[in-house]
């Protein structure tokens, strides 16, 4: 509290006259002085508990000069030397490479998706591992091996298989619902090669000719109806040391074929063979079964 007091002279007369002392107050008191000293001591504590909690995150996250624990940050990105990361929400990267001689484990409870976006922000590609199945979504598909040598690729219209050799190892073959074109077809060393078709028929075709050949054992063709080896602009050709067709019908009439049990072989004019006992001369006339 201060008090002022002001002296006035009249005009034309230097004897000052006294004027009544006035009392101002300068200063904060009473209530406001309280209430300023609460919010400041508010200010205090606010600023202790932010400069305590960012302490005790910076010693939680292990935040340094270099990044963050063993996360670090470089000029040429994220580097994680230790441990394991875990994401919460979706990661964007141009490239994620794993530490060396270590493999590159991408783990998840529910499943994982790689999604590949163009300029507009629309998926162009998509690769997701569930559970139960792996989807992929995208125009083509390529595998290209160590050595840039394309091994399959599959698109809208067909799928190519770049390798020399295909195996397949499952008991019961490979099974194709429409037609195969293919140079070679082999089975593996000491195994049969079966071509079967169970409801329908079975076509081979071949511009240039079919060849079916046997190096160390036997080629049969059956059949539960007829079997028909049909040249349009050929001849039909059975090159062999011996030809047998054991079940050739034998005609009932005939002479006696003598002991040895001879028989000729006959032919009638619609091509069915047939077997009649052999005589003197030709018995094919006499014994038609045609």
């Amino acid at each position: 509290m201060m008090r002022e007091q002001y002296v006035t002279t009249t005009q034309g007369s230097s004897v000052p006259r006294p004027v009544p002392d006035q009392v101002y107050t300068i200063g904060i008191y009473g209530w406001r002085k309280r209430c300023l000293y609460l919010f400041v001591l508010l200010l205090i504590i606010i600023l202790v508990v932010n400069f305590a909690l960012t302490i005790w995150i910076l010693r939680v996250m292990w935040f340094n000069t270099e990044g963050m624990g063993l996360l670090q940050v470089h000029s040429e990105g994220v580097k994680l030397d230790e441990g394991e990361s875990e994401f919460l929400f979706p990661v964007y990267a141009q490239e994620i490479h794993s530490r060396e001689d270590v493999a590159l484990l991408l783990h998840s409870s529910e499943n994982v998706s790689l999604n590949v976006r163009n300029e507009d922000g629309d998926v162009t590609g998509r690769m997701t591992v569930g559970p139960k199945e792996a989807q992929g979504h995208t125009h083509k598909l390529l595998i290209n091996s160590h050595n840039d040598h394309m091994l399959f690729s599959a698109d809208g219209e067909q799928a190519v298989i770049g390798n020399d050799k295909l195996r397949i190892t499952g008991p019961e073959g490979a099974l194709f619902q429409h037609s195969v074109e293919t140079p070679q077809l082999k089975s593996e060393l000491f195994k049969d090669l079966r071509l079967e078709s169970p409801t329908r028929s079975l076509t081979i075709d071949a511009p240039k000719g079919v060849h079916i050949k046997a190096l160390a054992g036997n080629t049969e063709a059956a059949s539960n109806m007829d079997v028909i080896l049909q040249s349009s602009a050929g001849l039909l050709v059975l090159d062999a040391e011996t030809v047998r067709m054991p079940s050739l019908p034998l005609s009932r009439g005939g002479v006696s074929g003598g002991a040895q049990g001879l028989y000729e072989v006959c032919v009638c004019p619609s091509g069915k063979l047939f077997l009649s006992k052999a005589g003197v001369t030709s018995t094919c006339s006499e014994n038609q079964e045609c």
